[in-house]
Order: structure tokens, then sequence, then C-alpha cells
């Protein structure tokens, strides 16, 4: 106990680094409602997690994750068509920049969806993380 009282200066210093060390994880990191597009893909294929797309229907006829739904944003108020009926199942919301899913996931979650979550980064980081994207017609 003398040594931290001596060396209170080491002791700051080491939880100073420590938490540096920790911060991107932390700020970058899933969390409750946040999913990466690792953790995506994993859901999708072991908890048969339904892919939800929020953009409006250019944007995603322009470029979407494969196998997305398209729901367009302004559509989820009233639980849109598409959705799931298994309200226990997983949801993974994503738009272009990841901005409007977390509103959607908040919209989802007040609808019953417990399991909703954004997916982090939206159709960029799924872009960055080489999985699948596809075109369709307008």
């Amino acid at each position: 106990m003398n040594f931290l009282l001596e060396h209170w200066y080491l002791v700051l210093a080491a939880l100073t680094s420590g938490g540096l060390l920790l911060w991107p994880s932390l700020s970058r990191g899933g969390g409750p409602g946040r999913v990466s597009t690792a953790e995506a893909v994993t859901l999708i294929n072991r908890e048969k997690a339904v892919l939800i797309d929020v953009s409006e229907p250019a944007e995603y006829a322009a470029a979407h994750a494969l196998n997305a739904k398209n729901i367009p944003f302004g559509s989820l108020e009233g639980g849109a068509k598409g959705l799931p009926a298994n309200k226990a199942l997983p949801v993974l919301v994503m738009c272009p920049t990841g901005a409007r899913a977390g509103r959607a996931v908040a919209k989802l979650k007040k609808l019953g969806y417990e399991k909703a979550s954004v997916v982090i980064g939206g159709l960029a980081a799924w872009r960055d993380a080489q999985l699948p994207v596809e075109k369709s017609a307008a």
C-alpha cells in the first residue's frame, strides 16, 4: 500500500495507458443493439437472422447486401410488410452508412422486436468486409 501512495504518478500513468488501449474497442465496439459485419454473418448463419435494409427504393436498387429485404425507413411505423412474423428472431438493420438504421432499430424495438440490431457502418462496412452485394431493378 505504501508503494501505491508513494508512487501515485506510476499508478496514474498505468491507468491512463490502459484506458487509452481500451478506448478504440469501446468506442467502435458493438454493445447492445449494435453488431459488426462478422457478427451479422454469424447471426444470419446460426440464428436465421433477418437482414433488413431501410434505404429508399432507389438506394436499395443501386446496391444492397445479398438477400436483404428492403423496407424503407418511413414504412416501419405501422409494422411494415416484410418484417418477420416471429418477433423472437434477430433482426439486423442496415442502410448505406448506418445513420438511419439506429432510428429504425428504435422503432422496431417499440414494435416488439427485442433482438433488433444495427449493422455497424451499414452497407459501406459490408462492402469493406468484402461481403456479397447485389443490384436490382429500380
